[in-house]
């Protein structure tokens, strides 16, 4: 590797640390601020009363769920992966907007411009829409789902580990980085990174395992994947040296069995 090579492995081992400085802030961010202000709002929803009867709010934002009538003025449904839309757009004298849906059903798909619904408002959020019974929420309302937040901190926070210490073995050793490059181990380390993330956090939601288990699961396949991959890497690296010294000694034994050879017919 020429000294300019080597400057370029540096610098970009410095971009790789200073990536990692980042991705170590987002993953503090979101444990610190993101995931305890979603499960505080989410406990606060399912402790809301109901607004006492006939009293009139001071302000659209309020800690109580106050009911509305709504008149529908349009409803979007429209399928088809991530283009899909599911909105109704409604109208009344405290509320004028739109109201987007996770899913078409049970409701939104049934109305029809100037129905009248009812909506539950909390914190100025309609958070759910309801017509003769059926009711749906929106997605506005709080979910319990705090599973993802803490994978995706989880994910955040490997990652920049991985940045860090392939950034500081590019930074201190560039012409023998060993198996901290993207085609040694970083490939497959950050494969194994997001497929954990999600792999273990959307199956958390799904079965509500507790949120506290997700990050330690995560980092625990991580590591598991990382000890088979860095090993393999050391293996891999260890036979091809292993391979080239005994080619080089091969060929240097015939060509001094040749040599010995020749020397013994010329003196016969």
């Amino acid at each position: 590797m020429t000294a300019f090579r080597a400057g370029v492995t540096r610098g970009l081992g410095l971009l790789m640390i200073v990536g990692s400085v980042a991705l170590a802030t987002g993953c503090v961010l979101v444990f610190a601020k993101w995931l305890p202000a979603d499960v505080a709002r989410y406990e606060d929803y399912r402790a809301a009363q109901r607004c006492p009867a006939g009293s009139t709010p001071d302000a659209w934002w309020e800690d109580c769920l106050r009911t509305i009538e709504l008149t529908i003025v349009d409803t979007v449904v429209k399928g088809g992966g991530r283009s899909s839309e599911y909105r109704a757009t409604v109208d009344s004298t405290r509320f004028q907007g739109e109201l987007d849906f996770g899913d078409p059903g049970p409701l939104l798909d049934t109305l029809q411009a100037g129905d009248q619904a009812i909506g539950t408002v909390w914190r100025g959020d309609v958070v759910t829409l309801t017509k003769d019974g059926v009711r749906q929420k929106t997605s506005d309302e709080p979910r319990h789902e705090p599973q993802m937040i803490a994978a995706a901190g989880a994910g955040l926070g490997l990652l920049a580990v991985l940045g860090l210490v392939f950034g500081t073995a590019r930074l201190l050793a560039p012409r023998h980085s060993g198996p901290f490059t993207w085609s040694g181990s970083g490939r497959g380390l950050l494969v194994t990174c997001l497929a954990a993330t999600f792999g273990v956090g959307l199956p958390a939601v799904w079965l509500g395992i507790s949120w506290q288990l997700v990050a330690p699961m995560i980092v625990a396949v991580v590591l598991g994947a990382g000890t088979f991959l860095l090993g393999g890497s050391r293996g891999s690296a260890v036979t091809c040296r292993s391979l080239s010294f005994g080619a080089g000694s091969g060929s240097n034994g015939w060509l001094g069995d040749r040599s010995s050879s020749v020397t013994n017919h010329g003196r016969d």
